[in-house]
C-alpha cells in the first residue's frame, strides 16, 4: 500500500510538472494584457472577477473565483489492488486531462492517511462546470472518493511559492 502510495505521489507530480509549461506559458501571454484587457477576457468568459488596489504598490490586483474540489474518501473502498491500480491511473489519466484542456490549475494528493484525500483547483466560469468535471473522474466514479467543490478567490497571475 506504501508503494502505491508513494508511486501515486510520483505520478501526481509528474503530471503538475508537464501541466507547468502550458500554465506558465499562458501566465506569461496573461502578463502582457492589461488589468482592463485580461478583466474584459474572463468577464466574457463567465468568470466572477473584482479587482483592488494594493496600498503599498498602487497595482491593480485582479481576483478571480476558482474551485477547490475536495476529493474525500468514498464508500466503495473494497477493491482489489489491480483494480485499484486500474482505477489510479485512470484518475491520473483524467487530471491530466483537465492540466491539458485548461480546466485544472493544480492538483495533488495529501500526505496523511486522513479522509480528505486531495485536492484539484479548477479554473473554470461556474461551481456546476467544476463539479461535473471533479464527478467525471474516474475514481468518484466508482465510488472510492467523493467529491466536495468550495469556491475560492485568488489573484491573478501570483505564483504559488
Amino acid at each position: 500500500m506504501r508503494n502505491l502510495l508513494f508511486i501515486m505521489m510520483i505520478l501526481t507530480f509528474v503530471l503538475a510538472c508537464k501541466s507547468t509549461k502550458t500554465h506558465n506559458e499562458k501566465q506569461v501571454s496573461d502578463k502582457k494584457l492589461s488589468v482592463a484587457e485580461m478583466k474584459a477576457k474572463l468577464t466574457a468568459k463567465g468568470f466572477q472577477i473584482f479587482d483592488y488596489v494594493d496600498e503599498k504598490t498602487q497595482d491593480t490586483v485582479l481576483m478571480q473565483q476558482y474551485f477547490i474540489a475536495f476529493l474525500k474518501r468514498g464508500p466503495a473502498r473494497s477493491q482489489d489492488k489491480e483494480e485499484t491500480a486500474r482505477l489510479q491511473k485512470a484518475h491520473l489519466a483524467h487530471l491530466g486531462k483537465m492540466y491539458e484542456l485548461g480546466y485544472a490549475d493544480i492538483s495533488g494528493p495529501f500526505g496523511d492517511d486522513g479522509e480528505i484525500r486531495g485536492i484539484t483547483i479548477y479554473n473554470v466560469p461556474n461551481i456546476e462546470m467544476a463539479d461535473s468535471l471533479a464527478n467525471a473522474d474516474p475514481m468518484v466514479k466508482a465510488g472510492r472518493l467523493v467529491i466536495e467543490v468550495h469556491p475560492w478567490w485568488a489573484a491573478k497571475g501570483f505564483p504559488l511559492r
